[in-house]
């Protein structure tokens, strides 16, 4: 009797198995058959030849054969706010059936912690697909600013204003020079209304700015090797809390200056989130089925091998983060006690002055 029951309780889980395995193939079968003949959009939250476009069209060349289906895949550009009028697009205007994924700042992203202004879509509830890589960021001046600005410690010396370019004062680009004013009485001023680190990197050329925050591993590699190896782009600070950048030179690692237990508190909700260096966001709602199957598809495609070498012409070894990381991620920093939030939104705020267009 007792082996009976045995053999009977066996033949039960080797069926529930079975069930399971039809039950998941059936699963792949319905998104590869809803992707096949179709065509997936990577819309990014920038002008196209900066970092965020250079990335997501790499990301996209090799993307197809990853998602079950292997639907076309084009890239879309959406510039403005830097990325917010992506993330109100995608949030409100977007259908969730897993055609269309947004690369978006994580600055951007983070925006409606601070309470500040009227964000259109809640971080929360966005499908996070997850980010393209994981990155530190660093801060320069184009031929030393005319000061000779090598590291923060001469920053802070500079006799004469600092000028930084900026997309919108919720933007790295304009909270990280916010903060070396604001708690450091650094000389600095911030003017909005770049759109991206490329149109910054021309007006640093032509003297209408000094200076950019946006300045990740990836993109100085990259899309700025050239100005920073000539000694033209001088990056003086960088932002990683346990890990700094060789390639960076003598930039100073920011949390060296933090003296306090609170400013390397506020330093770790300002800076931390901007290693979700390149986040991947589609509309919410996207049925869990096909949320999975793009998951997968980012991470399968960032160790593709054409990815890989597509990434050492442009000197980058990307570091992706899954979704489900990403999630979490968001998650934590979305319960930051509201006192750290206010404090850290008054260290790393700047009035708007607004970019003066140039006649034609």
């Amino acid at each position: 009797m007792l082996v009976l029951k045995v053999r009977n309780s066996l033949f039960a889980a080797i069926g529930t198995i079975v069930a399971m395995g039809f039950a998941s193939q059936a699963v792949a079968d319905s998104v590869a058959n809803f992707y096949k003949g179709k065509q997936v959009a990577v819309q990014v939250g920038f002008g196209a030849g900066g970092g965020m476009d250079t990335t997501a069209r790499i990301w996209a060349r090799h993307l197809s054969k990853y998602i079950p289906g292997n639907p076309s895949v084009i890239v879309q550009n959406v510039p403005g706010g830097g990325s917010a009028k992506l993330a109100s697009k995608l949030y409100n205007a977007t259908p969730n059936n897993g055609l269309t994924m947004g690369l978006i700042s994580s600055a951007v992203a983070i925006g409606p912690l601070w309470g500040k202004r009227k964000f259109k879509f809640d971080t929360l509830k966005f499908t996070w697909i997850g980010s393209l890589h994981r990155d530190i960021m660093a801060c320069g001046v184009w031929n030393g600013a005319g000061q000779g600005i090598k590291t923060l410690p001469d920053l802070l010396a500079a006799k004469k204003p600092v000028i930084f370019g900026s997309s919108s004062p919720n933007s790295q680009l304009s909270m990280f020079p916010a903060f070396l004013k604001n708690v450091f009485g650094a000389k600095v001023k911030v003017i909005h209304g770049y759109r991206g680190t490329k149109p910054i990197s021309l007006a640093m050329q032509s003297g209408e700015v000094n200076g950019s925050c946006g300045m990740y591993e990836s993109s100085v590699r990259g899309a700025f090797l050239q100005s920073y190896q000539s000694g033209q782009l001088n990056l003086f600070m960088q932002v990683g809390e346990t890990k700094t950048v060789p390639f960076f030179g003598k930039a100073t690692p920011i949390f060296t200056m933090l003296k306090t237990e609170e400013q390397r508190k506020i330093g770790r909700l300002l800076f931390g989130h901007s290693e979700i260096t390149r986040p991947i966001a589609a509309p919410p709602g996207v049925s869990k089925a096909r949320r999975d199957a793009l998951r997968k598809a980012l991470v399968d495609t960032m160790n593709d091998p054409g990815l890989i070498k597509d990434g050492k012409k442009i000197n980058t070894k990307f570091t992706p983060i899954s979704g489900a990381q990403v999630t979490k991620l968001w998650a934590a920093y979305f319960k930051t006690p509201r006192d750290l939030v206010d404090k850290t939104w008054k260290a790393a705020f700047v009035k708007k002055n607004k970019r003066k267009k140039k006649k034609k």
